[in-house]
């Protein structure tokens, strides 16, 4: 379920390319990318309900990506948490810090 409220089908591929858009340039390599996809699509499975917030899946990749790199953490968190300035990535640093 998207912010909108619009539904659209969970798309394995979808999921990929955003990880690795973000993880372009950084030291997360492919095997980590598919293994987050993988990580989360099976929690996807294990979770009752027919439908997930896009929100959650969102919450399930950066909690990943902040454990494999920082960076591509950051660039996915600023397009799934819709950083408007240059103060909400300055509040996300400080928590990486």
């Amino acid at each position: 379920m998207k912010k909108d409220g619009r539904k659209e089908q969970f798309d394995r591929e979808k999921l990929k390319r955003g990880i690795f858009k973000a993880c372009e340039k950084t030291v997360a390599g492919i095997e980590d990318i598919e293994r987050i996809v993988e990580e989360v699509e099976r929690e996807l499975r294990g979770l009752e309900g027919v439908e997930v917030e896009s929100k959650k899946i969102g919450q399930m990749v950066a909690g990943r990506l902040k454990k494999v790199d920082k960076i591509a953490y950051i660039r996915f968190a600023s397009v799934f948490r819709r950083f408007v300035d240059v103060e909400d990535f300055e509040k996300e640093l400080q928590k990486l810090l």
